[in-house]
């Protein structure tokens, strides 16, 4: 692949992916299990607090950045790409489309728009009346469980697995965008 518009596009769809993966991996093995250490109430104030700056301008710009040129180059490959690697610029393309930002669409959004909603119904506060219910076994002494604390291990679990399939399905991308390169 010798054409210069068309390897340029090649080695940021790598790269794009590759950090993307980055973003998702540190979050997989380091964020998410954090924030499980903590008490439950605590760890769904601080994912609540992550995810309102995952619309700051940046992060966004990185992801939909990157989701966009992939988009382009799926096109362009498939309508005028030069002959050779346009079985691993299609493949990298729809392996980080549907499994990296499909995911994030359909499974991680809406689990953070459900535990924020919640937390914003009935906010924990140490023996707050009405709404929240008494602290049970496994809560902090004098802490009251809302249904984001109750809905907090599900979450958890829940968000990680999905995570993990962005972040293999962007490292595979990745991969596939350098093999096209090689």
């Amino acid at each position: 692949m010798g054409e210069e518009p068309f390897f340029v596009l090649a080695v940021l769809g790598a790269l794009g992916s590759g950090v993307m993966a980055g973003v998702f991996c540190a979050f997989s093995v380091l964020v998410m299990r954090g924030l499980a250490a903590l008490p439950p109430a605590q760890g769904v104030a601080a994912m609540n607090a992550i995810n309102s700056v995952a619309t700051s301008p940046v992060f966004l710009a990185l992801f939909l950045g990157t989701a966009t040129l992939i988009a382009v180059i799926a096109v362009v490959t498939f309508v005028m790409w030069p002959d050779g690697a346009t079985v691993e610029l299609l493949l990298g393309s729809a392996l980080y489309l549907c499994g990296a930002f499909g995911v994030t669409v359909v499974a991680n959004v809406p689990r953070n728009e459900r535990l924020g909603r919640l937390a914003a119904e009935r906010p924990a506060r140490p023996g707050a009346p009405g709404g929240a219910r008494p602290a049970k076994a496994g809560t902090e002494a004098g802490e009251v469980e809302t249904d984001a604390v109750a809905y907090w291990p599900a979450y958890v679990r829940e968000w990680t697995r999905w995570n993990h399939v962005r972040t293999v399905s962007s490292a595979a991308a990745a991969v596939t965008y350098l093999l096209a390169l090689a």
